[in-house]
């Protein structure tokens, strides 16, 4: 009532005088905080999400992955699928109470790959982990039963999307990731090389004083013993090393630029003998990856694709190549000219992995 013994319009409009606390002037319609707060808009459905991303696994590297994902600001709805409720719940709630400080998106979890749903990118890091006395094929054998319910999965909810395999063996992995479902090839990615690629370049830089992006060569073939250095086109600023050194890379070399390649391939093992795992490397690899899939940047990555009919090989085994990365995934392989003994070292890799791959019964 105003002072005038009328009443005030402001609490007409259900409006506190300055001072009151809000009151339910309508029957049957409860205030809340939210509803004095916000005052709806529109009627339009929410937006959709442009670009999602879904991580299947929260162990070390499924969560090194996520959090190197969302400290880039690449997707604005991330889901996460664990077969732990517990450990995925936590892992979830860990990050959603970092949203201030990362401009975090959606989140959301749950063991039901309903949540993969409409994914642009699928990223797979969760399989079994190799044990001790086990051997490669018994890995890939264990891991491919896990294989066949998640690629089902995805391809049910987000038959449109990309897919990355990080899980181990990759590059066989991802092989049978494409061979479940006869997915399109070029949207079947093996994270494969670019790790190791980033390690050789890093290694490179320490030796020289010059810092890693500064310093261009890949490492091709299988992620593992076998892969390839490829020191015929190493160079810094366009300079090719072996033009300053002929032996670059070779047994004969009294500079050892060939322990570069063996820090790469032997790392990993010393980093799991003292931590006991390794993350934080291959989550921002996968998150660069990501970046170019997702902004369609068409930049070129060492990754896993099927290498049939090329080198030689005859053989349908995913070996890292250079590969141009975009929105459709793999959207062209570039042609590296290797020397004889380069070429004879790739062929070599495919036949290692072929030897594991004519045992399995897909």
């Amino acid at each position: 009532i105003g002072y005038n013994g009328a009443v005030c319009p402001r609490q007409l409009a259900g409006i506190p005088l300055p001072g009151a606390w809000p009151v339910t002037l309508m029957s049957g319609m409860a205030t809340t905080v939210k509803s004095e707060l916000i005052k709806s808009f529109t009627s339009e459905q929410a937006a959709v999400h442009h670009n999602k991303v879904s991580i299947i696994g929260t162990g070390s590297v499924g969560m090194a992955c996520a959090i190197s994902i969302l400290l880039k600001g690449l997707t604005d709805e991330l889901a996460l699928v664990d077969a732990d409720e517990d450990k995925l719940k936590g892992e979830t709630m860990d990050l959603q109470h970092g949203s201030l400080f990362v401009k975090m998106p959606t989140i959301a979890s749950s063991k039901d790959y309903l949540v993969t749903a409409n994914s642009n990118l699928v990223v797979i890091t969760a399989g079994a982990c190799q044990e001790k006395g086990e051997t490669r094929l018994d890995l890939v054998q264990r891991n491919m039963a896990i294989f066949k319910l998640m690629v089902s999965n995805i391809i049910q909810y987000s038959p449109r999307c990309k897919l990355i395999v990080v899980s181990n063996p990759v590059d066989i992995l991802t092989y049978v990731a494409w061979k479940l479902n006869e997915f399109p090839k070029n949207r079947v990615i093996g994270s494969g090389c670019n790790l190791d690629t980033a390690h050789f370049r890093f290694s490179i830089g320490q030796k020289l004083g010059i810092h890693s992006e500064s310093c261009h060569g890949w490492v091709l073939g299988e992620h593992g013993d076998s892969s390839v250095p490829v020191w015929s086109g190493v160079n810094i600023a366009g300079v090719p090393l072996k033009d300053l050194n002929s032996v670059t890379g070779t047994d004969k070399d009294p500079e050892k630029w060939k322990n570069v390649h063996s820090s790469v391939i032997a790392s990993a093992y010393e980093i799991i003998k003292m931590k006991g795992y390794t993350n934080w490397a291959i989550g921002l690899s996968v998150a660069d990856l990501t970046e170019s899939i997702l902004r369609d940047l068409r930049r070129v990555h060492p990754v896993s694709t099927i290498i049939k009919g090329l080198y030689e090989i005859n053989e349908e085994v995913f070996l890292s190549l250079p590969c141009v990365l975009g929105e459709s995934g793999i959207a062209d392989l570039i042609k590296v000219k290797l020397s004889p003994e380069e070429q004879a070292h790739l062929k070599k890799s495919a036949e290692t992995l072929w030897e594991i791959q004519k045992q399995l019964e897909l």
